[in-house]
């Protein structure tokens, strides 16, 4: 049995949202939820439960322009390559990460 020296751990859950390419189907990228909620407000979906976008390269520059994150922009441009359109889907995860808790440890 240890003593009470160990450090105390909550657990919280953290959003995170991963993206892939259509044509491909391989991982573009992880992003936070905040980085895919420029997404979102920036994309048209088709409907509720729609899990895919449309993106071309004016859509990349216009996110630059509109104070897109650098690294998301980058992700998608290099995954777009030579191309000049894609289709990505997304799929939503819950990761359960451990934090030190300040109040009892």
């Amino acid at each position: 049995m240890l003593c009470g020296t160990q450090p105390a751990f909550a657990y919280v859950l953290v959003m995170t949202v991963r993206v892939f390419d259509m044509a491909t189907d391989q991982q573009i990228g992880v992003l936070t939820d905040e980085q895919f909620q420029f997404l979102e407000d920036h994309l048209e979906a088709e409907d509720a439960d729609d899990d895919d976008y449309y993106i071309n390269r004016p859509t990349l520059e216009a996110f630059e322009e509109q104070g897109g994150d650098p690294v998301v922009v980058g992700l998608l441009r290099g995954a777009m390559g030579a191309r000049d359109e894609m289709d990505i889907r997304w799929q939503r995860d819950e990761i359960a990460e451990a934090v030190h808790d300040e109040a009892t440890g």
